[in-house]
């Protein structure tokens, strides 16, 4: 079982996966925005982090940049989330910090399989 923190500030997005990663058997803390998700790894160690990349206040980017300079959460992988899937979208995350990309709305199958792959490698 894993930590999972998931930063998303649609709450029809957030409990679609919330649900999805209660139903693989990991545990969820939800922050609806980037200062909720900072104040969050202030108290918690996390073994992943799903980054929506349009948040309010702090875009995800943003939040990204200082996740990972932060001692706790530098080496965690973040996977963004994101309804813009605009082409070169994966590349700039990814150059940005991000560890991966998912596309909303979510296929279900490879979301568990993007899941369970960093969760497994983080465990190593």
């Amino acid at each position: 079982m894993a930590q999972i923190l998931v930063v998303e500030d649609n709450p029809v997005n957030m409990e679609l996966t919330v649900d999805l990663l209660v139903a693989c058997g990991h545990s969820v803390t939800q922050a609806e925005d980037g200062f909720v998700a900072l104040e969050k790894i202030k108290y918690e160690k996390f073994s992943l982090i799903l980054l929506d990349m349009q948040l309010p206040k702090m875009d995800g980017l943003e939040l990204l940049s200082l996740l990972r300079i932060d001692e706790g959460t530098k080496d965690v992988p973040i996977i963004a989330l994101t309804a813009h899937s605009m082409r070169g979208d994966h590349e700039r995350f990814i150059e940005a910090g991000c560890t991966d990309y998912i596309s909303k709305p979510i296929d279900i199958k490879s979301f568990w399989g993007k899941i369970e792959y960093y969760v497994n490698k983080q465990a190593l």
